[in-house]
């Protein structure tokens, strides 16, 4: 087996490499005021849980005013905090507290496009010689292209008869960067939360900002292909000027949200003589929701699917690049739901999906409750959801073209954002000890009776404390960070194992990705094995992983 030369000598070490983020959605993470949405104050209340935890990055998603047409990503004050979530204040103390227990807290920048409360637009829609117009796209007839949420990308605005863009919701009308002084003016917002001690961000659909301004219908053979509007032509001239003018200045994390670029395109982002983010993240495993899938979800990817995605993309970035590696977010089903057992292998799988997570190259990110095992809510109907998207594709689908409602509720059952977004599961008590109101904003999943911090944290075999001591074994190993990464088996069906190796030293993970008692005969062929971590007692069998079981073994040959 190839060996990697590099030493801890010889690479140039970074923070933001060696850190563990965890992502925290406001709205379902902690309740601080009992009116049933989870806010700042909440949040206050559990850094010393997520410092036990030891992470060391908080990725908040939107907490900026916002009417909450799509919950916080339509942002009508980029300087202003939303009001279910307290004040600038709150937030001030907030940002002190994360600091004082020794980590960082990142911001979610929503810069594609802004809501159409936002006073840039509400003066842009007066008039066509308004000094706001240009902050936005507007044409004086819509081409064919669509939105994430159902429907035309074009909304007709009746006071100037002119329609203006939108990928996503009516109420969320592209920028338009285009403008230098729409430009200007993002680049002032980041700099004031940098200057108040935020330590990056995580940008929003950042490949969309650059469109194609002649705005053109899809190209033959990429109808309704939403993967059409990433890599605009200047979409590295924006990012290099937003290096140049904000980000070189400050000691921040960037993280760029990578819908639409492919593997290959995925360094002109990242490269290190690129002088534009620092890594990004892929969507090449996450869930298709295309509006067709509400109806018909794609199949789920196979362990060999799985494998041949981490792998192109590795050896894409190679030493030049980084990624952000993740299972789950607010825009994805639980993933537990997706690649575990959240029946009788519930623990099991759940911690062997952890070390996949925090024992692959890159930065990963932890999904609040994923430290838990949290799996896909079990809703009803659709007044049961939330998520606009859902909603959207509802009345297109099921009113609009008289499609099944059942089949569409199952459907959503499997792929929906709202089972990421339902409430962080604290107790056992009332409400999930989420909130003490007496309602939660969205349904809580009913299974917080037995699973919930309180119990994770009192059991010393939960997925929790499993998780706990993962991430020290991370940051105790840096061949875990900076380390190559090899697939051992890549056309195993059942099995993932790869290797990990740095200065002479390697580290194997093996991991059964299915229910049944899977032989592992490359466990023979190697000379001499010693098992660090495993999500059994024991040292099991010899030969053979048990069902979801997952080694992390020191290996020498």
């Amino acid at each position: 087996m190839e060996k990697n030369s590099a030493t801890l000598n010889t690479i140039q070490r970074e923070w933001w490499k060696e850190a563990i983020i965890y992502q925290i959605y406001p709205r379902s993470f902690k309740d601080g005021n009992g009116d049933g949405i989870g806010d700042l104050n909440g949040i206050i209340t559990k850094l010393p849980y997520l410092k036990a935890l030891g992470v060391d990055v908080l990725w908040l998603s939107p907490c900026f005013k916002s009417p909450n047409a799509d919950n916080g990503y339509d942002v009508s004050d980029y300087e202003d905090i939303m009001d279910e979530f307290g004040t600038m204040a709150d937030f001030d103390n907030l940002l002190h507290e994360v600091h004082e227990l020794g980590m960082k807290l990142i911001l979610d920048l929503v810069v594609n496009h802004s809501s159409d409360e936002h006073r840039w637009f509400k003066e842009a829609r007066k008039s066509k010689d308004n000094p706001y117009r240009e902050f936005y796209i507007w044409r004086d007839e819509p081409n064919d292209w669509i939105s994430f949420f159902s429907g035309s990308a074009w909304t007709l605005d009746p006071l100037t008869r002119q329609y203006y863009l939108h990928l996503f919701v009516a109420k969320q009308p592209d920028l338009n960067w285009e403008n230098p002084a729409l430009r200007q003016e993002i680049y002032k917002m980041m700099r004031f939360w940098l200057d108040k001690g935020v330590d990056g961000f995580r940008m929003d659909v950042i490949p969309f900002l650059s469109k194609d301004t002649t705005f053109a219908d899809f190209p033959a053979g990429r109808k309704n292909d939403l993967t059409y509007y990433a890599n605009g032509p200047k979409i590295h001239e924006y990012l290099q000027e937003m290096n140049a003018e904000v980000l070189s200045r400050y000691d921040c994390l960037t993280v760029g949200e990578g819908f639409g670029v492919n593997a290959g395109q995925a360094n002109l982002y990242v490269g290190k003589n690129r002088h534009e983010l620092q890594m990004i993240y892929h969507f090449d495993h996450a869930v298709p929701r295309g509006e067709e899938h509400f109806i018909t979800p794609a199949p789920e990817f196979n362990v060999v699917q799985l494998k041949a995605i981490f792998s192109k993309w590795d050896t894409a970035l190679g030493d030049d690049g980084w990624q952000n590696i993740y299972w789950g977010n607010h825009d994805n089903p639980r993933v537990l739901s997706r690649f575990g057992d959240v029946g009788a292998y519930r623990i099991e799988s759940a911690k062997m999906l952890a070390t996949l997570l925090l024992t692959l190259r890159g930065t990963p990110s932890i999904y609040q409750g994923d430290e838990l095992g949290m799996t896909n809510c079990p809703f009803e109907n659709i007044q049961e959801y939330d998520d606009i998207q859902v909603k959207n594709a509802y009345q297109s689908l099921v009113l609009g073209q008289k499609k099944d409602a059942s089949t569409f509720i199952k459907a959503c059952n499997q792929i929906a954002r709202d089972h990421a977004r339902t409430p962080m599961q604290w107790t056992d008590a009332e409400n999930a000890g989420f909130t003490e109101g007496k309602k939660s904003w969205l349904k809580l999943n009913p299974n917080y009776r037995y699973i919930n911090a309180a119990q994770a944290q009192n059991d010393p075999n939960s997925v929790y404390h499993y998780c706990r001591v993962l991430i020290q074994f991370r940051k105790d190993n840096p061949v875990l960070v900076y380390g190559n990464y090899e697939d051992l088996l890549p056309d195993d069906p059942y099995l993932w194992a790869f290797r990990r190796s740095l200065e002479g030293f390697s580290l194997m993970i093996v991991a059964n990705f299915c229910g049944e008692i899977q032989p592992f005969p490359l466990l023979s062929l190697v000379e001499r094995t010693s098992l660090l971590i495993g999500n059994y007692n024991g040292e099991g069998i010899k030969d053979a992983l048990r069902p979801y079981e997952v080694r992390v073994l020191s290996c020498w040959e």
